[in-house]
């Protein structure tokens, strides 16, 4: 049973094995915003929980949204890669106001029933193939910004999920090929709304998912070259400091390679497009009785290498964000 304590809290950790630090693979890109700096703009995180590297001032010819920087491929990454090995003016974590990573992607796709674990939670079979839905783009949110429970709904739960974001375009991809096509991961949150999900709309998935603010991500796109194995991250969420959610996603049903090819038969993959890749047991829905996500409830979703407590200074993903209840117009 959960407990109810003063400050509630809702934790999201993904962790992996530890990697020594290398400057040169701690690829961590950001859209964010900051005072008397006009528009979004790209950045460099420098390190996990560190301030900001303003890319569009080291070399102004940069895009300015992460889409675009992914569309251009290699030309705007060996840019990147020169800003590591500058010494180059850091915005404090303070002044910035971080974006999602990824806004506005041409599609974001995501897998259902993708745990081996997750489906022995709820007694069905493993799927013989992935299972696919969708959410709007509009349903993107930054790590930051708030979770709006809709008043449609009373069944808000949390889904911790590991991202993929696409690099390269793509149609009919082999999985052998499809890691080429993959720029990062990042962390995300499949919120979803149960009742919708499950007993409402003809029990279509989509509209239970893709409620506005329902798909905060980020705040950092980590290249893959940071991350060795995507299929070796240990994945956890906490609600209210007690852990709900525990396993790892060597888990998955079908990996990163495979969902790729699969996706790519259906439809193009462009530069930007996220595929969320499955959420692991504990969710709140199959809990007895069931439990849902509570106004004022804060969250802190966090991927890094190493156990708990391991040396901040190493590439890892991670948001926080504040669930409140007044939709705005």
């Amino acid at each position: 049973m959960l407990g109810s304590g003063g400050r509630r809290l809702l934790t999201t950790v993904l962790q992996a094995q530890r990697w020594p630090f290398q400057l040169s693979r701690d690829m961590r890109l950001v859209q964010f915003q900051a005072p008397r700096l006009t528009g979004p703009r790209l950045g460099l995180e420098s390190g996990d929980g560190g301030g900001v590297i303003d890319l569009n001032a080291f070399e102004p010819t940069l895009p300015k949204t992460m889409v675009e920087f992914l569309e251009q491929g290699e030309a705007t990454l060996s840019v990147v890669r020169r800003a590591l090995v500058t010494q180059l003016p850091v915005l404090p974590r303070s002044e910035v106001t971080f974006l999602a990573p990824v806004t506005r992607p041409d599609k974001v796709v995501c897998v259902g029933m993708n745990y081996a674990d997750h489906c022995r939670e709820q007694n069905v079979p493993v799927p013989k193939e992935p299972i696919i839905f969708s959410k709007f783009a509009s349903a993107i949110v930054g790590p930051y910004d708030d979770i709006i429970l809709p008043p449609e709904s009373q069944e808000v739960d949390w889904e911790v999920e590991l991202a993929v974001v696409i690099g390269k375009r793509g149609k009919y991809i082999k999985a052998a090929d499809a890691m080429a096509h993959v720029a990062g991961f990042t962390v995300a949150h499949d919120v979803s709304a149960r009742d919708w999900q499950m007993r409402r709309n003809g029990k279509q998935w989509l509209l239970g998912k893709t409620f506005d603010t329902f798909c905060p991500l980020g705040p950092a796109l980590v290249t893959k070259d940071s991350v060795p194995d995507p299929h070796n991250l240990k994945i956890c969420c906490r609600v209210n400091g007690e852990v709900v959610q525990s396993s790892n996603t060597n888990q998955m049903v079908f990996k990163t390679e495979e969902l790729i090819a699969w996706v790519s038969q259906f439809v193009t993959l462009y530069p930007g497009d996220i595929i969320l890749t499955g959420t692991p047991p504990g969710v709140g829905v199959f809990r007895k009785p069931p439990v849902f996500l509570k106004v004022g409830w804060l969250s802190e979703d966090r991927q890094k290498p190493g156990t708990v407590g391991s040396d901040l200074r190493n590439p890892g993903l991670y948001m926080c964000r504040r669930v409140c209840a007044t939709p705005q117009a």
